[in-house]
């Protein structure tokens, strides 16, 4: 302490758990800057994704579901993650097999940007699934 006191600095504790506890002769102020510099690098580096939403019904016309395909594909490009939902109403909940099948439409045109992250999920009247980008 008197040694950090001569040059006019501080005796900073840099790793506490550390056996024996490691300190630095440096300036205090310097060493709170460059740590809050770090944590701000840290937070750009991070990657950050929304979870967008698709829904679409198992009697979807082709034109309309390849419309869908289309958002679905500029969303994942953007590096979001899209979730595909089958909303069944009614007496539609014993058409299961065609909204499998539509979701399996919208994996196989989007596998080159794309991957299935949860496999096709029926979860009350909605059936969905998650893709990721590459």
């Amino acid at each position: 302490m008197d040694e950090a006191k001569k040059f006019g600095l501080d005796l900073v504790e840099i790793s506490p758990n550390a056996e024996p506890p490691v300190c630095k002769i440096m300036d205090f102020g310097r060493f709170k800057y460059e740590q809050q510099k770090k944590q701000q690098e840290a937070r750009k580096k991070q990657t950050t994704f929304q979870i967008k939403e698709i829904k679409v019904r198992p009697k979807t016309g082709d034109h309309d579901l390849n419309t869908k395909i289309g958002h679905i594909q500029r969303f994942i490009q953007a590096k979001d993650k899209v979730k595909v939902s089958v909303m069944f109403r009614g007496r539609e909940i014993t058409l299961t097999h065609q909204g499998k099948e539509m979701l399996q439409r919208v994996a196989d045109a989007t596998e080159e940007v794309a991957i299935v992250e949860q496999m096709p999920k029926l979860e009350g009247r909605n059936m969905f699934m998650l893709l990721a980008p590459k």
